[in-house]
This record gives C-alpha cells, sequence and structure tokens, in this order.
C-alpha cells in the first residue's frame, strides 16, 4: 500500500480579508491509506470560517473512524460518501444554532489512496486533476451554474473561465439536506500527481501551467509556491488552496 508524498499551502491571495478555505491531508498509518480533504467556505467571514473548518474536521474523522486496510476503491468510495454525509449534518446542525452562520455552506473535495491509485470525492466546484507527463486530466465535474451551461453548449469552456456567475455553485455542503456528492475512481501510476485546489487557484491559473509546474518545473517540492506566484500575478481576487499528493 505505502503512503503518498504530500504538499499543502493555503493562501489568502490580494483581496479577501480573511481566508475561508481549509484543508487536510495525512498518511493514516493504521490503515495504510493516505486522505487529503479540500473545501471552501461561503457565508459571510464567519460562517464560511467555520464551514469549511467543519467540514474537513468531520470528514476526516468520520473516514479515519472506518478505514481499514486493503479496502476496495468501492468501499472507498462508499466510506468518503458517509463522511460527507455527516459532514453536511454536522454544518446544518452548527448553522441552526448560530444566527451568524444561517447561510454557511462549502465545497469539498476530497481523495483517499488505494493499491491503484485513490478515490475522489466533490461538492461544489474545488477541484481534483490527475497529472502525469502526458498531461492534466480533470477528474472532478464543477457543480455550478457555467458548468451547467458548458453542457447543453451555451458557452465555450473558455467562456466559462471568464463569466461573471462562475462562482455561482448549484450544490454544497450546510444549503443543501443531502448535498450528494459525486465519486471517482482514478488508477495512478508510480510518478503520477493528485491535484486537489479551490477555485481560488482555477481562476487564476490555467490547468497548461499546472501541468508545467507540477511536471517541468523546478521539482514538487516548491510547485505550490511557484502556482500560488502565478495566482497573485493574476491578482489573487479569492483565497488559494492546494494539496498535492504523489505516487510512490
Amino acid at each position: 500500500m505505502g503512503p503518498m508524498k504530500i504538499w499543502s499551502m493555503t493562501d489568502i491571495g490580494l483581496v479577501r480579508k480573511d481566508n475561508q478555505d481549509a484543508y487536510a491531508a495525512e498518511y493514516h498509518a493504521p490503515s495504510g491509506h493516505t486522505v487529503a480533504v479540500v473545501c471552501d467556505g461561503m457565508g459571510g467571514a464567519a460562517g464560511g470560517r467555520l464551514a469549511s473548518h467543519i467540514a474537513v474536521t468531520t470528514f476526516m474523522e468520520e473516514l479515519k473512524r472506518v478505514l481499514l486496510p486493503d479496502m476496495t476503491p468501492e468501499q472507498l468510495r462508499e466510506a468518503s460518501s458517509c463522511a460527507v454525509s455527516l459532514a453536511n449534518k454536522a454544518i446544518r446542525s452548527a448553522a441552526e444554532e448560530t444566527e451568524d452562520c444561517r447561510n454557511m455552506g462549502t465545497t469539498l473535495v476530497s481523495a483517499v489512496s488505494y493499491d491503484g491509485g485513490v478515490v475522489v470525492s466533490n461538492v461544489g466546484d474545488s477541484r481534483a486533476y490527475h497529472i502525469t507527463q502526458e498531461g492534466i486530466v480533470r477528474i472532478t465535474k464543477d457543480h455550478s451554474l457555467v458548468e451547467s451551461m458548458v453542457e447543453r453548449g451555451d458557452i465555450t469552456a473558455e467562456e466559462a473561465r471568464r463569466h461573471p456567475n462562475r462562482n455561482l455553485i448549484t450544490r454544497a455542503l450546510g444549503p443543501d439536506m443531502s448535498a450528494a456528492c459525486d465519486g471517482y475512481i482514478c488508477p495512478m501510476a508510480a510518478g503520477d500527481f493528485l491535484l486537489l485546489c479551490t477555485d481560488g487557484l482555477v481562476d487564476t491559473v490555467t490547468d497548461q501551467e499546472m501541468l508545467f509546474e507540477v511536471i517541468h518545473g523546478e521539482g514538487p517540492d516548491t510547485c505550490l509556491s511557484r502556482l500560488l506566484d502565478i495566482s497573485k500575478r493574476q491578482g489573487a481576487p479569492d483565497n488559494v488552496t492546494a494539496v498535492l499528493l504523489l505516487k510512490l
């Protein structure tokens, strides 16, 4: 099984007054799985921060509680989905208790490793990318207004990047009673990378720039800070958070 190598970063960006993103990534030694999760909170400063924090904490606790060695990808997908549901419940009950946090919500994208790759879960518009020498492939599908417009053929993917409503998401933890996550099984070979990130990175750094920095840049140790530099050169209007995983 073995751990995956992990790099991570979060940054407030150049415009926001506070950082409403949250993440966690670790090797879970008892089960031999590497687990990572990235969340982008929304609903006012207090609410956004709280929602993403609750989501990360609950997801990690609930998933680690059920992880066993040698779980199949299908079992891991089921366990992740269950952990996402419990995170949603935790956010909804916290929202009921706090006046300021009534509308709070968060995206969530997660990965848990198995022998042959990772299982990815997603709610909202934070993303997972599979990056190899051959290229970059987005694993997740955004639950967003512009993504459904692209799917219908109303706008192109390039137009979606600049669309004024690109941040309107159609599914999130907190506001949605069930907030079902999408689950993906992503086979990976040794030397492949997985990048989890919030839309703060996606909106300011192109897929080709991500690919270049991960594969051809000055090595993975400084990759995320180089991606953050590119984001800041584009004005970094949002918080920027990313976790990079390498299959060993």
